[in-house]
């Protein structure tokens, strides 16, 4: 009996051991996130992030079904492949990885949802209502991670006949926290409303909606959502007037800010090479 008891305990010692590792990792990895997202030398991150990217592959290796570990491999991959890959091959096998963490993260937390992906558009969308608040960090970056996968894989019909679930799925992230990531959900759906003129099905105006309330959401602290809207919105409309307000208001404001000095230093860059690119556009 005693050694029973003894074995008992060693269980739950091991058990909160490998408990309190796995959180240690998980907190490793977001604060490196962190750093990564609040540095504003885009060199130092382009040599700098492969090393990292390859230490989560070693940690998720380890820890297989850690979700939080799964979901930050998802953006780093996804992120680093938007703002520095140009080589396409390269790209869609980074994105795949990306897309690949994400969606094991979702067959974690979400499985029926997951088994639900080749299914039809009806049948998601029946799946993808029952889910909760609890859901949404899972959700969200799922579904980054497919946008991102999606549009370096535009040159696939395949692909691109996704577009429909992934939106559905922007629109649930919305129901459930509207405000989650700064507005995340709204700068995508910006995006996706606005691939096409209205004549052929696109919805610029709601676009411009989802753009402005994703502003409205994060103070107007993500510089790159000026940049979307000009480049998505302003553009396709051919409102020369906005697309150069936007732009300028991106270029008078500061990049520094908590979790989004990265993005926002891209943010200026595109506003200069799309301000400079204006008088031949327009």
């Amino acid at each position: 009996m005693i050694k029973t008891t003894a074995g008992f305990v060693a269980i739950l010692l091991l058990t909160g051991c490998a408990s309190l590792i796995s959180s240690a990792t998980t907190r490793m990895a977001d604060n490196i996130t962190l750093a990564i997202l609040n540095q504003n030398d885009l060199e130092t991150v382009r040599l700098g992030a492969p090393a990292y990217l390859l230490m989560l592959d070693g940690l998720i290796e380890g820890d297989a079904e850690n979700t939080d570990l799964l979901l930050a491999g998802a953006k780093l991959y996804s992120s680093y492949t938007s703002a520095f890959i140009e080589d396409e091959e390269r790209a869609k096998r980074l994105a795949e990885k990306s897309f690949g963490y994400a969606r094991t993260a979702l067959c974690i937390e979400v499985p029926k949802l997951c088994q639900a992906l080749p299914a039809q558009l009806k049948e998601f969308k029946r799946l993808l209502d029952d889910t909760a608040i609890n859901d949404m960090p899972v959700l969200y970056g799922f579904a980054t991670a497919w946008a991102s996968w999606i549009q370096v894989n535009a040159d696939d019909w395949n692909a691109l006949a996704e577009l429909p679930k992934l939106t559905v799925l922007f629109e649930q992230c919305i129901k459930l926290d509207e405000n989650y990531d700064n507005g995340g959900s709204h700068i995508y759906l910006g995006v996706l409303s606005t691939q096409l003129p209205p004549s052929l099905g696109g919805k610029p105006e709601k676009g411009r909606a989802h753009f402005e309330r994703a502003n409205e959401i994060s103070a107007g602290k993500n510089l790159m959502i000026n940049v979307l809207m000009a480049q998505h919105y302003a553009r396709m409309v051919f409102d020369q007037e906005l697309h150069d307000q936007l732009l300028q208001a991106v270029l008078t404001e500061p990049a520094e800010v908590p979790g989004l000095t990265l993005i926002n230093t891209i943010a200026k860059l595109q506003a200069s090479e799309l301000l400079e690119e204006s008088v031949d556009f327009f």
